[in-house]
């Protein structure tokens, strides 16, 4: 054999080698990723005569009548004539949006949609389908979008009670008052570990600990949709959804829709436990995260949400979207995501108008080949397969329910004495100085701080509305404040009390109970770039030293979201409580706080902390790190006549300065603090504080760019002078001031989506009491430079800031900073409005 015929028989023989090495190592490597992720033995077992009616009823559907079961729009985007006419699977009520977009909306409203939804769906004249519909809800704390339900404390509150019993009974109470009013499916729960407190939704974690989470998924599934064998998906249940599929609480920099970097192990081992748990309990349906893995989103993520959930785990529901998220897929817009499909999405979650689009799409892709038939009948076999599962085809209507139009059970007293307990058992004990709590009722008791009587900011994020603002207390009948509860045992014990905001009064107090805490928000709105609590303007601190300097015992409770540092609030307090975000009960924290008119203790503390809360305002720690030194640890919490560990010299301060440039922005997709946002028509105006405003001749609502609700869009109708303004709230005029400098710009991101045939006036005014007068009553028109922008394009329009003025002053407390306005017909969208404080040279409109 010669030289060369070795060497040849020698190179495929070792490429032979190396391709046999490699093709052991995939294997190896693929039972490694198979031995990760467990075989689920859910308590829903396949039901061959299920199946068979499955199979049957997909056999006589068209491809048009599949697809239609993949859609799911929002009651603000559809009639009942489009549900009679295209018969959607499925649809829902995004936060902020009610029956008649009428927020006191009542129980019967409610079902009366969902009954005239229903017959449109099962009414074949149009679309031949009599498949029944079926509404998607986000009741994350209770019936959270329905007046008067009972509002449960957020899930970060629950996970510090460590209660699986009662979060069980928490998920049965919602259940309930969900199917009053007539609806079949709930977006709950989350079952995010959350692993970075600057997440805006970190009070929809129960824990940073998967072992929590993992339990309480399990609880709060089988409380919400029953067990096998007993009342599993009967008249008092509802379909549940664990969400976010999967890593959500984990992103870098705790950023929402944002990159989470895990291996798969710990992707496995701190972010899949809730879908461990919650899937094992039987649930039927998962939501797709916003998020990324490694770079790739996840509603197109074929390996996690088919490889992983469906196949390895064996997930026989279905899965859906989540607020058109597939429109972030890499190659997908709202309007066509083939991407998702493939990749292992059932259903589209597509509010807007985009739907239209979609489902033609959708099934032109699947007639070119684009998706499999197959695909798309996986899918639909798995909604057809909940569906009958929830005995949806066999129930009567919505209107005709067991439970349906009984609207004593939203809010009834048994369900609010479930809340109440919850309350109790969420409270965290972080210090007590000289055993100053209990208290007597007996005392004379000042009441002070903004969250004191207010139930709205007690309640937090998705409380009515998506992000929890524009609540007052009469929107929450039969619900009580911090104050009331305090009020009423105060007074029956023949004590005196005082409520007092900013904390004055006449006849000093024997002690004074401040209540005070974060505003609400929900996701992305609640993104924040560290911990550091009331960063710019310290009100809230200013009045706890206020009291102690006046001799008065200070007892804080703080509401919020998330644990914060606080360092400076606690050295102010005697005696500190973390109330989290207790609902609609507020009078239960009083049960803990006050003695008996014995002067007996009702209940002890029981909560701990299943968050670790931080020393300093950038320190991100979870329990089980390598480098574990937090303020206080996880699984921290007083009772009562235990020793005290906080002195009051914890460290106050901490450079948050570099690289920072808050005060430059007044709108990125929320409004930026200290700005407040309204509406003005004429001599109208209303505050911008829900997704849905409108005045005479204007019309406001939230819409998306990137993801939801990142910016907003104004439609005026040329019968008024009207439009928006951006109002500076605070005399602390610091944060702001250097962003309007001479050479800075302000730039608005906007898309017009009508012609621009007359002024547009972009205006800076302010209260003329401040002695600027010359200075103020800006005006800059913009409709020359607006009518270039590309019609339906987003679009940049820079001003040089010395077209209104230079002076600082305009800063100041009580300023109408920003308006834009117009007395013709306009159709223009915004997500960003910054002051730039650099010069340019290509700025659209200059005044040198």
């Amino acid at each position: 054999m010669s030289i060369n015929k070795q060497l040849i028989i020698s190179v495929a023989a070792l490429t032979g080698l190396i391709a046999c090495s490699a093709k052991n190592e995939g294997a190896r490597t693929e039972e490694v990723k198979k031995a990760i992720w467990p075989k689920i033995i859910s308590q829903v077992a396949k039901d061959e005569n299920v199946e068979v009616k499955v199979k049957q009823l997909l056999s006589n559907m068209t491809l048009a009548q599949k697809v239609a079961q993949m859609i799911q729009p929002e009651i603000r985007d559809i009639t009942i004539e489009d549900m009679r006419k295209y018969g959607f699977g499925s649809y829902l009520n995004g936060g902020g949006a009610f029956p008649n977009n009428d927020k006191q909306a009542t129980a019967q409203d409610w079902i009366k949609l969902a009954e005239d939804m229903y017959q449109a769906s099962i009414d074949d004249s149009i679309d031949g389908s009599t498949i029944p519909t079926m509404w998607g809800t986000d009741a994350v704390h209770g019936h959270n979008n329905v007046i008067g339900a009972t509002l449960f404390p957020h899930n970060i509150g629950l996970g510090a009670a460590n209660n699986p019993e009662l979060i069980e009974k928490i998920a049965q109470v919602t259940a309930t008052e969900v199917m009053v009013t007539g609806i079949d499916w709930v977006f709950a729960p989350t079952v995010a570990t959350v692993r970075d407190d600057r997440w805006g939704r970190t009070y929809e974690g129960y824990s940073e600990d998967p072992k929590i989470v993992k339990t309480y998924a399990g609880a709060i599934v089988k409380g919400l949709q029953g067990s096998v064998g007993n009342d599993f998906l009967g008249d008092d249940k509802v379909i549940s959804t664990v969400k976010h599929f999967i890593g959500d609480g984990g992103t870098v920099d705790g950023d929402d829709q944002g990159n989470n970097i895990s291996s798969e192990q710990a992707l496995h081992d701190i972010h899949g436990q809730g879908y461990i748990g919650g899937l094992t309990a039987g649930a039927q349906s998962v939501m797709a995260s916003f998020n990324s893995w490694q770079g790739e989103k996840a509603h197109g993520n074929r390996y996690l949400l088919t490889d992983v959930l469906k196949q390895k785990m064996g997930f026989d529901g279905f899965v859906v979207g989540d607020w058109n998220g597939h429109g972030q897929v890499k190659g997908c817009s709202n309007e066509s995501c083939p991407q998702a499909v493939n990749s292992g999405l059932d259903i589209f979650m597509v509010p807007t108008k985009a739907w239209k689009s979609l489902l033609e799409n959708t099934i032109e892709q699947v007639e070119q080949g684009i998706i499999a038939q197959s695909r798309i009948d996986d899918a639909v076999t798995r909604i057809l397969r909940v569906k009958v599962r929830a005995g949806l085809f066999d129930k009567p209507s919505p209107a005709n329910r067991v439970l349906s139009g009984k609207t004593e059970l939203i809010g009834s007293k048994a369900h609010r004495l479930v809340a109440q307990q919850a309350v109790r058992e969420s409270l965290v004990l972080l210090k007590n100085k000289a055993n100053l709590l209990p208290l007597s009722p007996k005392i004379n008791m000042l009441v002070a701080g903004d969250a004191a009587h207010n139930i709205g900011k007690q309640a937090g994020g998705w409380t009515i509305t998506w992000q929890g603002n524009s609540n007052v207390n009469n929107d929450f009948p039969g619900g009580s404040s911090i104050y009331d509860g305090l009020a009423t045992q105060v007074k029956a014990a023949g004590g005196q009390i005082v409520l007092s905001e900013d904390g004055s009064f006449i006849q000093k107090p024997d002690v004074a109970v401040v209540v005070f805490g974060e505003e609400p928000y929900a996701e992305g709105q609640g993104d924040v770039e560290d911990l550091a609590y009331q960063k710019a303007v310290k009100s809230d601190l200013k009045l706890l030293r206020k009291l102690k300097a006046q001799g008065i015992p200070v007892v804080s409770l703080f509401i919020s979201g998330r644990p914060m540092w606080i360092n400076a609030e606690l050295n102010a307090s005697d005696a500190f409580v973390a109330a989290w975000l207790p609902g609609s009960e507020g009078k239960a924290i009083a049960d803990v706080l006050l003695k008996d008119k014995d002067n007996r203790v009702q209940h002890d503390f029981k909560g701990k902390l299943s968050f670790s809360w931080p020393k300093a305002p950038d320190q991100i720690v979870n329990i089980h790190d390598e480098e574990y030194h937090p303020l206080l640890p996880y699984g921290f919490g007083l009772r009562y006549g235990d020793k005290n560990l906080l002195a009051d010299n914890l460290s106050e301060t901490f450079d948050l300065t570099k690289g920072q440039t808050t005060g430059l922005n007044i709108f990125t997709g929320k409004i930026v603090e200290p700005w407040i946002a309204s509406l003005t028509s004429e001599q109208q105006f209303t505050a911008i504080a829900s997704n849905t405003v409108s005045l005479p001749g204007i019309k406001y609502r939230t819409v998306d760019k990137k993801v939801q609700e990142d910016a907003f869009r104004i439609e005026l109708d040329g019968s008024k002078y009207a439009g928006v303004q951006f109002i500076h709230t605070t005399a602390d005029s610091d944060r702001l001031s250097s962003g309007l400098i001479t050479h800075s710009r302000l730039l608005v991101n906007m898309k017009r989506d009508s012609e621009i045939n007359s002024p547009v006036y972009i205006t800076i005014n302010c209260d003329a009491s401040l002695g600027l007068k010359g200075h103020c009553d800006m005006q800059q028109d913009i409709s020359k430079q607006l009518a270039l922008l590309p019609k339906g394009q987003w679009s940049d329009l820079s001003i040089d800031a010395t077209c209104f003025s230079n002076n600082e002053g305009l800063l100041s407390a009580n300023v109408t900073a920003l308006q834009l306005s117009t007395a013709a017909a306009l159709n223009l969208s915004i997500s960003d409005i910054h002051f730039q404080p650099i010069a340019y040279q290509n700025t659209d409109i200059r005044c040198d």
